[in-house]
């Protein structure tokens, strides 16, 4: 495998509200994502690192969006040159850890059987979330998030038939944390499920938000 700095990129210039889903969404078709670590700045612009799992990947990243226009913000992409802390990579070890804003957990493992999760209460946490979908099939990416419409979640199978068992056998039912109980409903995610419908981006996203992945 490259060396790590060699597949690790710089984006800066981006928007004060970005999440770390967006910036996966910006990147993800460039090749395997192994880690983002987002910044947030006390004063904007923002910016992070993505870390891939090959440094050409790298390298198409930065072709494909230097320059890019996202949310009216040109993005500055380019090979970072350290000042980043211990690679994912380095420093996984099962589900512990954590950070501002959740964390991930082992290697990335997203997959196309996505559903969204509307309903959860205030205190839902990806772990909670995770153990409430399991119920239906195998889970490999869990995470919550907030938006207009409240606390919601995104949750990846490893198979189609586990996704569509999901949404007959979980919706509407009876979601519960040792601090709230509150019953919540399950479809498969769209592109406009999530925070699109509040604000429109000029990229398509599937969405990423406190989440798991995972540890294999």
């Amino acid at each position: 495998m490259s060396g790590r700095f060699s597949r690790t990129i710089y984006v800066g210039n981006l928007p004060s509200d970005i999440r770390e889903w967006e910036v996966e969404d910006l990147f993800y078709k460039y090749g395997r994502i192994l880690d983002i670590e987002l910044k947030i700045p006390p004063r904007p612009p923002c910016y992070c690192f993505v870390e891939f799992e090959n440094a050409r990947d790298a390298e198409d990243a930065i072709r494909g969006r230097d320059g890019y226009n996202f949310d009216g913000c040109h993005l500055r992409v380019e090979l970072a040159h350290g000042g980043r802390g211990q690679s994912l990579t380095d420093r996984r070890s099962g589900y512990g850890g954590g950070g501002n804003g959740g964390g991930r957990y082992g290697i990335s493992h997203h997959s196309e059987y996505r559903v969204i999760v509307r309903g959860l209460p205030p205190s839902a946490s990806w772990q909670d979330l995770k153990d409430h979908m399991r119920k239906a099939g195998d889970v490999c990416f869990a995470e919550v998030s907030r938006d207009n419409d409240g606390t919601f979640g995104i949750v990846d199978y490893t198979n189609y038939d586990d996704m569509k068992y999901a949404i007959r056998k979980l919706d509407d039912t009876e979601f519960r944390n040792p601090w709230a109980r509150a019953y919540i409903r399950v479809k498969k995610y769209e592109a406009t499920s999530s925070r699109s419908r509040s604000r429109s981006r000029s990229v398509g996203r599937k969405g990423r938000y406190n989440h798991w992945f995972l540890y294999n």
